[in-house]
């Protein structure tokens, strides 16, 4: 990936852990998703009160792009939140990632960044063997 174009998806990452609603955990969450037309589609974290009705941030992220019906070209994700250490996806996540992947038979780089460090993973990496809807 050009490093402009990864400063771009980082960047619309962290814009939206701006617009996270994290009242509880205070751990505000963003994810970008590059799709192969080159457009890119975010979400962030959105706590409740009832905790395990939250939603992280890639959900959010790939719920806006099935809405918008995107079923394949699934390309780059970026995750980021606060503090030093790189935010990995949670197995929720890297699960919902894999099916909208899987749908276009793609292995999307997945960057997990910190506020000065960035580590990237294929998400075959994250979730090795994944079941998926090729797995039917």
């Amino acid at each position: 990936m050009a490093d402009a174009a990864r400063s771009e998806l980082i960047a619309a990452a962290r814009t939206a852990a701006a617009n996270a609603y994290a009242p509880y955990s205070k751990f505000h969450v963003g994810a970008a998703l590059r799709f192969d037309d080159g457009a890119i589609v975010t979400g962030s974290n959105v706590e409740n009160a009832s905790y395990g009705l939250a939603l992280c941030a890639e959900t959010v992220a790939v719920a806006r792009a099935m809405g918008e019906g995107r079923r394949s070209g699934l390309v780059e994700v970026a995750v980021t939140g606060p503090g030093p250490t790189p935010v990995t996806p949670c197995g929720r996540c890297r699960q919902v990632l894999n099916e909208l992947a899987d749908l276009g038979q793609t292995d999307p780089l997945i960057l997990c960044c910190g506020d000065d460090a960035v580590t990237e993973y294929r998400l075959s990496q994250l979730l090795p063997a994944a079941f998926g809807p090729g797995s039917l």
